[in-house]
């Protein structure tokens, strides 16, 4: 395969991390909701409170990484698209990301394979977060007082 064709395979897998995205930010508002709508209804527990926050941290958390991988997904775009030889693109690339502090310096001999790599493990991190909010939602609506009734 290609290398640019890796490239754009690597951009299109990344900008899946915008529906992870979208389905945790969802998770983090139910999260505002176990921890705050129980208190307002004068139901104090406070399981479902560290439920609520740790929801929203772990949203935090998917933000940061979903912020990542969107950029990279950019950049494999750009760099797939871009007219330029692979290894002038390349050379552009690193200096733009070394003088923006984006990365150091010494680090602008990596192969493109190694780049995915590392791209796709940021997505595998978000996934791997938006997960642990869909498991700790679940256990927030079976600890909920309305189960029990």
């Amino acid at each position: 395969m290609s290398t640019d064709m890796q490239l754009y395979c690597v951009a299109s897998l990344l900008r899946r991390g915008r529906s992870l995205d979208q389905f945790s930010t969802g998770l983090s508002l139910l999260g505002v909701a176990f921890g705050l709508a129980p208190w307002l209804q004068g139901l104090y527990n406070p399981w479902l409170l560290i439920i609520g926050c740790a929801l929203l941290v772990l949203g935090a958390m998917q933000k940061y990484y979903a912020f990542r991988v969107a950029f990279d997904a950019d950049l494999f775009q750009r760099m797939a698209d871009s007219p330029a030889t692979l290894s002038e693109r390349t050379q552009a690339l690193d200096q733009a990301l070394t003088t923006l502090g984006l990365q150091a310096g010494k680090r602008d001999d990596r192969p493109w394979p190694d780049r995915s790599r590392g791209a796709l493990t940021l997505l595998r991190r978000q996934a791997m977060v938006l997960g642990a909010q869909i498991l700790l939602t679940l256990s927030g609506l079976l600890a909920s007082p309305w189960w029990t009734i």
